[in-house]
């Protein structure tokens, strides 16, 4: 439910009107809830035609009809609501990170249309109960978290390349503070590091493809999350440094950090007295958190402002707390900031992109 978070039905029908002759074609992964729900309903309220990525077709069409749903129980105007719901371009497609397959299928699909997107964005990610010991994995072995949330988005971004706007085109990759291990988030915990990068090096070598931590440790659920989001930054700064490499386009790649946000999907597998106890109290008692609809409009910022697009391979975040600023804060609190001292070494996100290849088999 997401009719609490929701920005009013007039002010979004403003902004389509100051957006009229400019509308792009945006893909949104992990679309179906939390910020890239929001983030869709923002844009597509805005005429920009958003293609919902879910893991399940079902997913994906329940989404579409919930953004619908809300518009019309936003509004006491229904006659306005009804002509807006018929103008939206909201495409639900099934998209499994957690099998490659599903992937391939998914771009066949995408392929069938001639048009490129404007944006793209690797927004979906899965994080375990902090107590799990079993180690999951993808239909193709990979351990699930970062087979999911890195992985996966690897592959996808391969397979999406040539459908996406060579002069202006850009990659919005949803990444997190708990990557950098001297953050609140980070600091708590396991904390995150890929070490030698020896899990995903015995996986290639032995062909096995079949890991459980990138650093080759024992499986620990709450920093295979974390590592996922230093592979997510990692992955962000070295394509971009490819795509300057090639001069071939003017694609930009940046990420950024929505903040703490316990009211969204992610937070799924984790026990769920807990989640929404420490949800009131980081939102609105500790105002360290944020709410579900400024998470999206930061992936909104992230893929329509002009000043994000100038320029790729950065990172944004901003201080806890600063939802309470609204949209306001972007450009303003939400801004760049200095990733972790591991995320910018160059070195080693270039080895986790031939690893990577390796893996996925490019």
């Amino acid at each position: 439910i997401i009719s609490s978070t929701v920005s009013p039905l007039e002010d979004n029908m403003a902004n389509a009107a100051e957006t009229a002759g400019k509308m792009k074609r945006i893909l949104i992964t992990g679309s179906n809830s939390g910020i890239g729900m929001d983030a869709a309903m923002r844009m597509a309220m805005k005429g920009h035609e958003v293609v919902l990525a879910c893991r399940t077709l079902e997913k994906a069409t329940n989404a579409a009809e919930k953004i619908k749903a809300e518009i019309a129980n936003s509004t006491e105007d229904a006659v306005e609501a009804i002509s807006l719901i018929k103008t939206l371009k909201l495409i639900p497609m099934e998209c499994n990170l957690a099998d490659l397959t599903s992937i391939d299928n998914f771009v066949s699909n995408l392929k069938s249309s001639a048009a490129s997107f404007d944006a793209v964005c690797y927004n979906a990610g899965i994080a375990r109960n902090t107590e799990a010991k079993e180690v999951e994995r993808t239909k193709q072995g990979f351990e699930l978290t970062v087979g999911t949330n890195h992985l996966g988005h690897f592959y996808l971004n391969h397979l999406m390349m040539p459908l996406i706007e060579k002069e202006g085109g850009r990659i919005v990759v949803t990444a997190s503070g708990v990557h950098d291990p001297e953050s609140p988030g980070g600091a708590q915990g396991e904390k995150a590091t890929l070490g030698d990068l020896s899990g995903l090096e015995n996986a290639v070598a032995n062909n096995s493809k079949q890991f459980d931590m990138v650093d080759g440790r024992p499986f620990n659920a709450d920093k295979a999350y974390k590592d996922s989001k230093l592979c997510n930054v990692l992955f962000t700064r070295e394509l971009q440094r490819r795509l300057n490499a090639s001069g071939s386009s003017s694609i930009h790649v940046n990420a950024f950090n929505p903040g703490l946000i316990v009211g969204t999907g992610l937070f799924r597998d984790q026990n769920q007295v807990f989640t929404k106890l420490f949800d009131v109290a980081a939102t609105n008692v500790l105002k360290v958190g944020e709410t579900t609809h400024w998470g999206g409009g930061a992936l909104e910022y992230m893929t329509l402002s002009e000043k994000v697009g100038e320029k790729g391979g950065l990172y944004y975040t901003s201080p806890p707390g600063s939802s309470k600023f609204g949209d306001a804060a972007f450009d303003r609190e939400f801004d760049v900031s200095e990733v972790s001292k591991e995320a910018r070494d160059d070195d080693k996100a270039k080895r986790l992109w031939e690893l990577s290849e390796k893996l996925v088999g490019i």
